[in-house]
């Protein structure tokens, strides 16, 4: 794993190392952290994410009439981005990255961690079918076993994307590392930007020291 562009089969990393960042993630991880604050945290905190995430995002020069003169600009290039959120935590992480990427498509994909086996399966999905040429950006709060995320970028890179880049509040080493290995040559499209690198897993596949239940803290216990 590498905090930059590495050598080939390296994953991309970058843990985001900000003041504004480390402050909204130590509040995010205080249990006493009601709801409607946890919600609003983890939104402002996507938005730092997304600042980051995005420094590749493909572009092409225009110029525009400033009341002055021209101007030489960019703008975001054709295909349009497209913003995955994984449900349903994901959908807590949707606006923050919007309001920095108004213009993109949004996608949605259903993924559910057996917590017996730690495995994914797909149970939802609101994808186009061709993402030929297309940056895709997958919104996971907690990159934990890594499962997912490998499930997520293997779906939208046999569709055609053209690079997928996680954005993460939280993720383990042994997460990061499962998605490395298992990628294989495919991991030279893939990404992750996060706002902590955690100490490690527990035995039953939780980040630690972590948050706890993302989806839970954003939208209440599941039935």
């Amino acid at each position: 794993m590498s905090d930059s562009p590495g050598s080939a089969g390296a994953l991309r990393a970058h843990v985001v190392d900000h003041p504004l960042v480390a402050h909204k993630l130590t509040a995010l991880r205080d249990a006493a952290t009601p709801a409607p604050t946890f919600r609003l945290l983890c939104d402002e905190l996507v938005t730092l994410l997304a600042y980051e995430a995005t420094r590749d995002v493909r572009v092409e020069p225009v110029t525009v009439q400033t009341p002055l003169a021209p101007a030489a600009g960019v703008r975001l290039a054709a295909p349009k981005p497209l913003v995955v959120p994984i449900l349903r935590a994901g959908l807590g992480m949707l606006d923050g990255m919007m309001r920095l990427l108004p213009t993109a498509e949004v996608g949605f994909l259903g993924l559910v961690r057996d917590e017996r086996t730690l495995l994914a399966s797909t149970y939802a999905e609101r994808l186009p079918t061709d993402l030929s040429g297309r940056q895709c950006y997958v919104l996971d709060p907690m990159l934990a076993t890594g499962g997912t995320l490998v499930m997520a970028a293997q779906y939208l890179l046999e569709r055609g994307a053209e690079s997928v880049c996680a954005l993460c509040l939280l993720a383990a080493p042994e997460g990061l590392a499962h998605v490395e290995e298992a990628l294989g040559s495919d991991v030279k499209s893939v990404s992750v930007v996060v706002a902590g690198l955690d100490e490690r897993l527990n035995d039953v596949g939780y980040i630690v020291p972590g948050l706890g239940d993302a989806g839970d803290r954003l939208f209440g216990l599941a039935e």
